[in-house]
């Protein structure tokens, strides 16, 4: 790039990081269905899931927010545990229903409340990222007890079911946030430009 050119605003190390983590999720979910996890699939989603923490850092320590990384990492989150908890529920580790109310709550939220977050006036709650946390820490660590402690498989499950439930009250809070944005409520900045 010539000198004094500026870059687009999606060419960013942490946007590519993102990316990284669309395309590590085929891998990871076919090793994970394929004979049940085993340690190189548990490796794989563990990088996977580190992805996320390190597109957030990486967008801090080098001032390389946008906006379309402000898109594409809550889609990559949403797509990833979708695909990760489905991959669970094939190979038998999980059951379906953590799945269908993780869905649920996505779509809702997508046809309600997808606008307004495009838009960038949705930002990220301390639920959701908590919610976020528990559940790739969750299903991580059932995927790693699945290889090598299946006695701790029932456990884990709790566990899901507790980053499921924060799903659920971050999705309504997202839900409640942008229908007081969409009824003229506060005009917030994008979380990407703060």
């Amino acid at each position: 790039m010539p000198r004094g050119a500026r870059r687009p605003d999606w060419a960013t190390i942490p946007n590519a990081v993102t990316l990284l983590r669309f395309l590590l999720l085929v891998p990871v979910c076919v090793l994970l269905v394929d004979g049940g996890p085993d340690p190189l699939a548990v490796i794989l989603l563990l990088v996977w899931a580190l992805t996320d923490w390190v597109d957030g850092l990486l967008a801090r320590a080098l001032h390389q927010t946008s906006r379309i990384g402000a898109i594409i990492d809550p889609i990559a989150d949403r797509l990833g545990l979708v695909g990760v908890v489905l991959s669970l529920a094939l190979a038998g580790v999980l059951s379906w229903i953590p799945l269908g109310v993780i869905a649920l709550v996505d779509i809702v939220l997508l046809a309600l409340a997808g606008r307004t977050a495009a838009g960038g006036a949705l930002p990220v709650s301390r639920v959701g990222k908590a919610r976020t946390a528990v559940l790739m820490s969750a299903v991580f660590l059932l995927a790693a007890a699945a290889a090598w402690l299946p006695a701790a498989i029932p456990a884990l499950r709790v566990l899901v079911w507790i980053g499921v439930l924060l799903h659920v009250i971050a999705g309504v809070g997202y839900l409640l946030s942008a229908l007081r944005h969409r009824g003229g409520g506060e005009d917030r900045a994008p979380a990407w430009r703060r």
